[in-house]
């Protein structure tokens, strides 16, 4: 059954829910739909009160370190970590106390070609298990195509059933945001949810958005109960209207 998972989206070391297709390198500020005066490690203290585990804490560019490093402290071995990982460093922020490490851009070349040889190197160092693999997507002519770079550089990979067979080996779950609804509250990407859906060979997480509690509910519908969700500016925690953290509770109690 699908479950709620949480994340805590870290910028400028900051707890903040941005638009996912407004984030650029240019130096451009942007659109930030939510900033919390909570630290990170607050959320993270939350959701592990509340035990709402294999949530995500995702850096969203430099400055994120001290504040990663607070949440993972709040909650040893109770949230992945993303955000910059490669094979060099992923088993430290195992050690700081993530669950798992949570990789995209260090798959790929700045063509946006597949680096076989990164991947493996990644699981020599931590093991499949320790990893959880982000094909963030935006659509495309040909339905939905990875984005790396925090969503600003199309790869040459897409999301479909002969993608994720190939990267199954290599890791224990799939992070997919849909780019593209990312932060802006009008519904899910029902027909990626489906597509995840009927493929259901390792957990999977969705997320992008979700408005309300009716979204969640088919996130369940379209992906089978195979697919979990991550709901971010909707949430009132994250001081957003359309969605209550409490019903979230609720609703995870009814799916155990």
């Amino acid at each position: 059954m699908t479950r709620f998972r949480p994340c805590i989206d870290l910028h400028q070391g900051r707890v903040k829910q941005i638009v996912g297709g407004s984030l650029r390198d240019d130096g451009s500020a942007p659109l930030e739909n939510f900033v919390s005066e909570h630290p990170a490690g607050w959320f993270a203290a939350t959701f592990r009160a509340d035990e709402l585990s294999g949530g995500h804490v995702i850096k969203l560019g430099p400055g994120n370190d001290a504040a990663a490093r607070e949440a993972l402290a709040a909650w040893p071995g109770g949230l992945q970590l993303g955000g910059g990982i490669d094979a060099t460093q992923a088993a430290s922020w195992l050690d700081t106390g993530a669950s798992h490490v949570i990789v995209t851009s260090a798959l790929f070349d700045a063509q946006g070609c597949p680096l076989p040889e990164a991947l493996a190197a990644l699981v020599k160092a931590v093991g499949r298990e320790r990893i959880v693999i982000d094909l963030s997507c935006r659509r495309t002519a040909a339905g939905w195509t990875v984005a790396m770079n925090r969503w600003q550089t199309l790869t040459r990979v897409p999301v479909d059933h002969a993608t994720l067979d190939h990267f199954a080996p290599s890791c224990a779950e799939f992070l997919i945001h849909a780019a593209d609804v990312e932060g802006l509250c009008r519904g899910i990407d029902a027909e990626l949810v489906a597509l995840l859906g009927a493929w259901g060979k390792l957990p999977i997480t969705y997320a992008g958005g979700a408005a309300s509690l009716a979204d969640v509910a088919l996130v369940e519908q379209a992906g089978q109960g195979r697919v979990d969700v991550t709901v971010g500016s909707a949430l009132d925690l994250f001081g957003g209207s359309g969605v209550s953290y409490h019903d979230l509770l609720a609703w995870n109690r009814r799916n155990s």
